[in-house]
């Protein structure tokens, strides 16, 4: 080595020696300044890049019951965020995937309620809504189901346009719902009796648990089925009627905002025990019964759809022509009518099944609407088109139908019928669900400090089995259960479990 260095410095070589030094000093700057940076919060996020979000198709079929926890690198401590309150437009009720009115104003059609359908922004909003004027601490549950204080919902447009058919009234400082409706003449809890009359089978609250309220109003038939023990997803679309689903959530009702339009509806296959529609303003026989086909979809082989609008108990023509295309396009999808009638104040109600055996699909003398074809058996309704085709009836691992749940609340603990088969799956959710027993009763009831006396509605952003939630089921509150769309799609386990949620991907605008 001796040699070398010798010849080096002989060979005038050492000016190289000197600029290596110089680049690794520079080096050495860079990297140090670059870990100061990352202490700064601002600097440190300007430099993360987003997750892609992923088609719930390239999800893996293993739910892992441990909770996914992202932890901020070790050096960033004492986070802090400047957040500003949002100017106008951008306040109170503002929704940025709802009230993106560039997107709207660019819209080529609205034929199809294309309108009301969620089009994000590409920019994220940086600043916080304002509470409206004169907020007050909502009012507790079950009193709320039926007044709120107008201050935290101040819009009095609905208690105008609906003033004949008692949906809201406004007293002095509260919004009062008596429990009526355009279909609730003699009020919403009668309404509820005369449907289980009409069909007994039906049974509210054992073999019907959980069901979707299309149109839903304020969501008082939602509100008023609670009592016994039936959770209702309602919907509605952010429209004229406004703020109808602001109305539902601070009455403490399970809500949200959505429409039948282009777009699937962000819910699994075969999932809902009971469809409801009074007068919800959408028309099923449209685009050859695409809205029909939608509802068949998310519709549990054997559950109902109940129909109360004009066309069931009107003669006129126009009321005709749309019964006659339902008569048609119900028949095209092996629904049946199982129950029909009138209740004392004239309204008319049908009642549809939805088959429990493919044999009906396979006796058709033409096979239109055709079946569709789901190779990889996901539920991909995220962002998806409205399909032209019956969704095929759902089957286990071993290709037997699958079962309906066991009635309530049996159907809570025991084991789904869209878990998988084999029994890894099952020691997974039975254990989850023990874990989460546990978790709640040591920590959430009392190692934290939560008032759950004043907790009405619960989110859970990433849902798995529903564990937290069914850990909640004795306390007067509500979970939203949200699978994001880059897990593994636990969504029919949720709603075989008799509790409700939803697809959502967090990586976009809400």
């Amino acid at each position: 080595m001796a040699i070398l260095a010798e010849d080096f410095f002989k060979e005038r070589k050492y000016p190289f020696i000197v600029t290596l030094l110089i680049l690794l000093i520079c080096v050495t700057l860079f990297l140090f300044s670059f870990n100061h940076t990352t202490s700064n919060t601002v600097a440190f996020y300007s430099v993360i890049q987003e997750k892609p979000p992923l088609n719930p198709s390239q999800a893996s079929a293993d739910y892992t019951a441990n909770p996914k926890v992202q932890e901020l690198p070790p050096n960033v401590t004492n986070v802090r965020f400047d957040w500003k309150l949002c100017k106008e437009p951008q306040n109170v009720d503002f929704i940025p995937c709802l009230d993106n009115f560039k997107a709207i104003k660019a819209l080529k059609s609205r034929r199809h309620m294309e309108h009301r359908e969620r089009h994000c922004p590409e920019t994220r909003l940086h600043c916080l809504l304002s509470l409206p004027k004169g907020y007050k601490v909502p009012v507790p549950w079950p009193k709320s189901r039926d007044k709120i204080w107008y201050d935290n919902v101040p819009y009095s447009k609905l208690v105008e346009y609906k003033k004949d058919q008692h949906w809201v009234v406004k007293s002095g400082k509260y919004l009062v719902f008596p429990g009526g409706g355009t279909q609730f003449k003699d009020g919403v809890d009668h309404y509820i009796k005369f449907i289980e009359k009409t069909l007994p089978a039906i049974k509210w609250g054992k073999h019907t648990r959980v069901i979707l309220d299309v149109g839903c109003g304020v969501a008082s038939f939602g509100g008023y089925l609670l009592d016994k023990n039936v959770i209702t997803m309602s919907f509605a679309p952010k429209d004229e009627h406004e703020a109808q689903i602001q109305f539902a959530l601070e009455r403490g009702i399970p809500a949200t905002l959505s429409v039948i339009g282009t777009q699937k509806l962000t819910f699994p296959d075969n999932g809902f025990d009971l469809i409801h529609c009074a007068r919800c303003r959408v028309h099923w026989d449209a685009d050859g019964g695409k809205p029909l086909y939608e509802l068949n979809r998310i519709l549990r082989p054997g559950g109902f759809f109940a129909w109360s609008a004009t066309p069931v108990y009107r003669d006129d023509e126009r009321d005709q022509k749309v019964w006659n295309a339902m008569v048609d396009i119900t028949k095209a999808m092996c629904w049946k009518v199982v129950a029909k009638g009138h209740d004392s104040s004239g309204i008319g109600l049908v009642i549809y099944q939805k088959p429990t055996s493919s044999s009906c699909y396979e006796k058709r003398e033409e096979n239109n609407p055709p079946l569709c074809e789901n190779k990889d058996g996901k539920n991909i309704s995220w962002y998806a088109r409205l399909d032209s085709c019956l969704t095929p009836l759902p089957v286990d691992g071993k290709g037997n139908l699958q079962s309906w749940p066991k009635p309530w609340p049996q159907r809570l603990t025991s084991k789904p019928p869209s878990l998988p088969t084999d029994s890894d799956a099952k020691d997974k959710f039975f254990k989850d669900s023990k874990r989460w027993s546990e978790l709640v009763s040591d920590v959430y009831m009392n190692g934290l400090s939560i008032k759950w006396s004043s907790v009405r509605n619960v989110m859970d952003m990433n849902a798995g089995y529903a564990g937290f939630a069914a850990a909640l089921i004795d306390l007067p509150v509500w979970v939203m259960n949200v699978v994001p769309i880059d897990v593994p799609d636990t969504l029919s386990i949720i709603m075989d479990r008799g509790l409700i949620g939803m697809y959502h991907d967090w990586y976009v605008t809400s």
